[in-house]
This record gives structure tokens, C-alpha cells and sequence, in this order.
């Protein structure tokens, strides 16, 4: 059983899985929704929303938004991301408390079955 197991190992090895996840935040923050499986769009989801917090308190305190940078900065390796992030998406969700993605269900995939996913940022 996987009792306290976290997260999702998605059939890859740990550096595959970290990359995977890194291309997904990226394309989801820079063009607001991605195609995706399933059990994808679930392993990125938490990580999408912690970022966005991140982003949206230190908005809130000006002390810190360098921290803050920082840390999406390195999550993310990717400054345009982090820079639309702090500038385009916090500011969106300023009185939302959460909840700032969605997963809609496009059915399956004809190769292999796999269920498909939108995921993408909620109207703010």
C-alpha cells in the first residue's frame, strides 16, 4: 500500500519526472491552459496553485517579493514564466483564496486510451 506516498511517479525516473513537471508549469504559465492526461494535470496541479500563492502574498509585502522570486524562479527555470506569473496571473486572483486552476474532462485518447485533460487557469 501506498499510505504517505506523495506524489505521482508517472512511469519515468526522477530526473524525467522532474523535467516533465517543470515543461508542464511552464506551458500551463505561460499560455494559461495545456492538453494533457489526467494523472498529469493532477501531479502539476498542487505545485500551479502553491506557485500562484506565492506570487499573490508577495504582491501583498513588498519584504518578500525577492524571496518569492526567487523560489518560483528556480522552480520554474524559465524568467518569462516567472515574470508573467508575478505580473499577469497573481494580480488576476488577488481576491480568490484559492482554487485557481480547473481540469476538464476531453475524453480519451485513441492510441493508448488514456484519459485527456484541459487544465487551465479559472477566470480571476
Amino acid at each position: 500500500m501506498r499510505h504517505q506516498v506523495a506524489g505521482k511517479k508517472l512511469g519515468r525516473s526522477s530526473g524525467q519526472r522532474t523535467a516533465l513537471r517543470k515543461t508542464l508549469v511552464n506551458q500551463l504559465i505561460l499560455n494559461d491552459r495545456i492538453r494533457t492526461t489526467r494523472a498529469k494535470a493532477q501531479a502539476i496541479r498542487g505545485e500551479v496553485e502553491e506557485l500562484v500563492t506565492r506570487a499573490k502574498h508577495a504582491k501583498a509585502e513588498a519584504s518578500t517579493m525577492v524571496h518569492a522570486r526567487r523560489i518560483a524562479a528556480s522552480r520554474l527555470s524559465n524568467p518569462e514564466a516567472v515574470k508573467r506569473l508575478f505580473d499577469e496571473i497573481a494580480p488576476r486572483f488577488e481576491k480568490r483564496s484559492g482554487g485557481y486552476t480547473r481540469i476538464l474532462r476531453l475524453g480519451h485518447r485513441l492510441g493508448d486510451a488514456a484519459e485527456l485533460v484541459l487544465l487551465e487557469f479559472v477566470e480571476g
